[in-house]
């Protein structure tokens, strides 16, 4: 387990990276710093994907929640 400066760096390094991604359009570009990374550290590299990965599952999670209760207001006429 990577220790609290790198969990850190990793977290800051993944909002960064999602606030670009999102401005240019670039969805896989975490692939990119992944790998840019990983020549480095792979440590560092790993501690980012998993950031990113979990950010990107929250997003999902609730665009699907968000999906749900429109669809079901829009049933119950709310």
């Amino acid at each position: 387990m990577a220790d609290d400066a790198v969990i850190s760096m990793a977290n800051k390094l993944a909002e960064e990276c999602l606030a670009v991604q999102a401005e240019t359009g670039e969805d896989r570009l975490f692939m990119e710093v992944g790998d840019v990374l990983g020549t480095s550290s792979q440590t560092l590299e790993e501690a980012f994907l998993t950031a990113i990965r979990t950010r990107m599952a929250e997003l999902k999670g609730r665009a699907f929640l968000s999906q749900k209760l429109k669809a079901h207001r829009a049933t119950k006429g709310v």
